[in-house]
């Protein structure tokens, strides 16, 4: 028995998010299927974080077992030459066996896009949200000490979601404009996610760049560890998994 690692980018606009679904095109499905008829035998791939519907990722991870012979290089090849075009496999590993692309995995990085200009894009509207309004960039960096460390995500997990804590560590947080015209990029760099927190942060964040909020009521949100008073999250298509942690 073999145990392989996948490093995965993909295209989120055309797929019902990771995780295999009975009806409807999802990563997951797409990736087992594919990995199924080049080894001749059933796949069940585990992922590191289940993405959304219509979120990206440059460096999503999984991992699966097999017997087959296949060396990595072949199977990347081959991956890449049957997936869909907005798929691709950009390293494979043979691992330990056990390596567990969730389990294993220290930190996680997303970042998430907004294009802060009067006019929506053609271009970038599957990958970031159009927001009209000229965003006050350094009110929004006012906020990023305050979820910088160990904190409780109360209010910024999806609602109805249980889960055993909503506390996680989050080693980094910034917020800075890109070279496209009016796109800001705020990137956060944690032990793991609530599901929805990057997209409830990236709402909030945008609140107090329309001046709809202060860093100071940003605080207080936080601190009320209530999903209930924080605003909508931000749509998923700004969104993107960067990079999983090891080591």
């Amino acid at each position: 028995m073999r145990n392989i690692k996948l490093t995965i980018e993909y295209d989120g606009t055309n797929y019902l998010g990771w995780q295999r679904q009975k009806v409807g095109p999802t990563i997951q499905g797409t990736l087992e299927e594919t990995l199924s008829r080049i080894l001749n035998h059933r796949v069940h791939i585990r992922g590191a974080g289940r993405t959304d519907a219509g979120v990206h990722a440059l460096g999503q991870v999984a991992n699966f077992k097999t017997t087959s012979s296949l060396d990595p290089a072949s199977l990347g090849r081959a991956l890449n030459a049957l997936l869909p075009r907005d798929m691709a496999i950009i390293k494979v590993e043979e691992v330990d066996l056990k390596f567990h692309a969730q389990f294993s995995a220290k930190k996680k990085t997303y970042f998430y896009q907004i294009l802060s200009r009067p006019v929506r894009s053609a271009i970038w509207r599957n990958y970031a949200w159009w927001v009209p309004d000229r965003l006050d960039l350094e009110a929004m960096k006012a906020c990023l000490p305050y979820i910088q460390g160990r904190r409780d995500f109360a209010s910024f997990r999806n609602t109805g979601t249980s889960t055993r804590t909503t506390v996680r560590t989050v080693f980094e947080a910034t917020i800075k404009r890109v070279p496209v015209a009016g796109m800001i990029r705020f990137e956060i760099t944690a032990d793991g996610f609530l599901r929805y927190m990057v997209r409830n942060l990236a709402g909030a964040l945008v609140r107090v760049g329309q001046g709809r909020m202060s860093p100071e009521d940003f605080v207080q949100l936080l601190d009320a560890r209530d999903r209930s008073l924080a605003p909508p999250p931000a749509p998923p298509q700004g969104l993107y998994l960067k990079e999983v942690i090891y080591d």
